[in-house]
């Protein structure tokens, strides 16, 4: 642990190596981020009443390949990004977890209650529950701690926040209690179980890899319970491109949403089993082909098209890796395309069909097209039906680019990211 005074001073206004590896060399944003920082530990002496604390960062993520392929094994691309969710945190020798983030009203986890509760389903103390509960069944430690924690992962923006949230999590447990000794990639394992049966959604495991690990990386979840993880070697501001996600809102937390969101998976498992395997990574295009007029009669179609999608989205990811290793960053740009129209006409997740007169994703797709055909690319982002898309965007159409979304989405709304080579972190100086 260490004083809160002395950690502002090494902060020292943002003007740190540290700081420019998670942030950037932009003095304005450097200076917000350290009085980010010196805020959230004054709030945590005001609310907890101690001054000896430790300081977490987890990133979001953008996942650049591979849309609703990693739960069913697939395989994705994905990287890093330098919006955080920050924690200040200090174990406090009982056996009770509490946690104040912004915004939210504080809550408080008692350990020695860690069965699951499914009417506390949907909660951030859920997660956090399952978290401890996993990483004790995985022999490691865990304890009390007391934590102010905060966000910059727009939710439902597709940039995880819950999942960097997840990984925040497992970090601080595992660094206030266990020296560090969890893998990166196995708090991402615990962070998914935790979001799986404490939650009650069932996500792939994409996001809290990406968040966990830091950098580009592509992933492959052949074996879900050892994914192959391996860093791809390229420089994107060197491309003159910008990276740029945009938060067209929508999306809802209702019965009925959750319900189609949950669908993606399901059907695409659906298909599989007419095969004889449990996921679509199991089978190949051929055998689904073959036996599409049997299939569809019991799946129905919007199965098969999800079926299709993943097929082409998986091995997409992999000629997107190639492109990328290969310099060819005009090959990778058209596979972008391709994997957003894939999305659009296959998979099906830009709108839900419960709330069809809201189309957010599928309108600043168009604005994008609009702005960016024959120079730049665009998909949608993350889980859809809301949310966020992304874009690569030249930068001689950057301003018109921001200024035609922000127009219908409003001021603010696109962000203009870099990949983080960081993933969850307790911050040394």
């Amino acid at each position: 642990m260490t004083k809160i005074s002395n950690l502002i001073e090494k902060i020292n206004g943002g003007n740190n190596p540290l700081f420019h590896e998670l942030y950037g060399t932009d003095a304005k944003v450097l200076k917000e981020q350290a009085d980010r920082y010196a805020g959230l530990m004054n709030d945590f002496q005001t609310t907890f009443g101690t001054d000896d604390v430790q300081l977490f960062s987890s990133p979001g993520r953008t996942e650049i390949g591979g849309n609703h392929t990693d739960h069913n094994h697939g395989r994705v691309l994905a990287g890093a990004v330098n919006l955080d969710n920050i924690a200040v945190a200090a174990s406090n020798g009982s056996n009770v977890i509490r946690i104040k983030s912004a915004g939210y009203p504080e809550f408080q986890v008692d350990l020695s209650d860690l069965e699951i509760d499914e009417s506390n389903f949907y909660t951030s103390g859920s997660l956090v529950k399952g978290i401890c509960a996993r990483m004790k069944e995985n022999g490691y430690q865990t304890g009390g701690f007391n934590a102010c924690i905060e966000g910059r992962v727009p939710k439902g923006s597709g940039l995880s926040s819950s999942a960097s949230f997840e990984v925040l999590v497992g970090t601080i447990v595992n660094e206030l209690f266990n020296d560090g000794k969890m893998p990166a990639v196995e708090n991402a394992i615990v962070g998914q179980w935790a979001e799986n049966n404490y939650f009650g959604k069932p996500c792939g495991l994409m996001d809290q890899t990406a968040c966990s690990v830091g950098g580009l990386i592509t992933i492959d979840f052949k074996d879900p319970a050892n994914p192959v993880v391996k860093e791809v070697d390229f420089d994107f501001v060197s491309t003159g491109f910008s990276l740029v996600i945009t938060d067209v809102g929508g999306g809802h937390d209702d019965a009925a949403s959750q319900a189609e969101y949950a669908s993606l998976p399901t059907e695409m498992k659906s298909v599989a089993a007419e095969l004889g395997a449990s996921v679509l990574r199991e089978v190949t295009l051929e055998q689904i082909v073959a036996k599409m007029p049997e299939i569809r009669k019991k799946t129905g179609d919007r199965a098969l098209l999800r079926a299709i999608h993943f097929q082409g989205d998986n091995k997409r990811v992999a000629d997107q890796v190639a492109a990328l290793e290969n310099n060819d960053f005009q090959a990778f740009l058209k596979m972008v395309v391709e994997s957003g129209y894939s999305s659009y006409m296959y998979n099906q997740n830009i709108f839900d069909v419960v709330h069809k007169h809201e189309q957010v994703v599928s309108l600043a797709l168009a604005l994008s097209e609009m702005v960016l055909k024959g120079s730049g690319a665009w998909r949608v982002h993350g889980g859809g039906f809301g949310g966020t898309i992304q874009a690569f965007v030249p930068q001689n159409k950057l301003d018109e680019y921001v200024k035609t979304l922000e127009h219908v989405y409003g001021e603010g709304t696109c962000h203009k990211l870099f990949i983080r080579n960081m993933g969850s972190v307790k911050l040394e100086f």
